[in-house]
């Protein structure tokens, strides 16, 4: 089995709408994909409706934390959509994303980039703005050569000439809430230092102690020696160690099932989980 359980549609920040992102990982290969869009569900339905019959759907989001000032993703499988403490969470996080992208497309005109807010609400569509899209607008302008340039002190990154703090979730909040929904959580790309800050490894101690279930391993912005570390406390932690492409479509060079999971990894997930079912091909129709 192929299984890869983190990537976006244009419900947040990817370029493939859901329905195509489903029909892509089939293309590519996979048995198994994830759809996580930043703090958002919008785009289940619309997967589960475009299935094919060789893929099984894990409905999930990504959600935004901070932690001692500290930006991190924690990757949420299999949860119930409308429980509404969570629900009311991700919200929170969705509403605050435009008023934050519109204050740091100011901080660029400050800067002296001729950008304008309604080129990356073109780019945005319907999807929940993010820092990807102000970086696609700041590749349009020619202003650096691809989007993870933009992702740099000088621009976007964490810390940045740019940057403006959103909304996020206390982490170990949302460990709770996840699991009072029936979800498993991941911890995604815990160690790409060059998104900026990286949590140290005390803290993820201290979320696995909380309840985390697991921390993405295998992933591009992790190199070799990192890929090894990580699966190294992993394993001293008692966390299940999984792979993904973080697919974005066009809009990162990852490509869908560049990394995967063990599917015994994945069979513990889907073990775990009490809020949802893992979705079958056919558009979610059970033989």
């Amino acid at each position: 089995m192929r299984i890869d359980l983190h990537t976006h549609s244009t419900a947040s920040d990817g370029t493939d709408t859901p329905a195509e992102l489903v029909r892509n990982a089939a293309a590519a290969g996979l048995d198994v994909v994830a759809l996580t869009d930043h703090d958002t569900t919008r785009g289940h339905a619309e997967a589960i409706a475009a299935l094919p019959e060789s893929l099984t759907l894990v409905t999930g989001a990504e959600l935004s934390c901070r932690l001692d000032g500290v930006s991190l993703h924690l990757l949420a499988y299999l949860f119930d959509a409308d429980e509404p403490e969570l629900l009311r969470e991700r919200e929170l996080v969705r509403d605050d994303r435009v008023p934050r992208a519109q204050a740091m497309v100011a901080k660029l005109q400050e800067l002296g980039v001729p950008i304008e807010w309604a080129q990356v609400a073109r780019i945005a569509g319907d999807g929940s703005v993010g820092r990807p899209h102000i970086a696609s607008a700041l590749v349009e302008l020619g202003v650096v050569p691809t989007v993870s340039d933009a992702f740099t002190p000088d621009w976007i990154a964490d810390g940045g000439r740019a940057h403006i703090v959103k909304h996020e979730l206390d982490p170990f909040t949302a460990l709770r809430l996840v699991k009072a929904a029936g979800g498993v959580t991941v911890f995604a790309h815990p160690l790409a230092v060059q998104r900026g800050r990286t949590v140290p490894e005390t803290a993820i101690a201290e979320l696995a102690a909380a309840g985390l279930d697991g921390i993405e391993v295998d992933h591009m912005d992790h190199d070799e020696p990192t890929r090894a570390r990580l699966r190294g406390l992993a394993a001293d932690l008692g966390l299940l160690a999984t792979g993904s492409s973080d697919y974005h479509g066009s809009r990162k060079t990852c490509r869908l099932g560049e990394y995967t999971t063990d599917p015994e990894i994945y069979g513990e997930i889907t073990r775990r989980a009490a809020g949802a079912f893992p979705v079958p091909g056919a558009g979610g129709r059970r033989p």
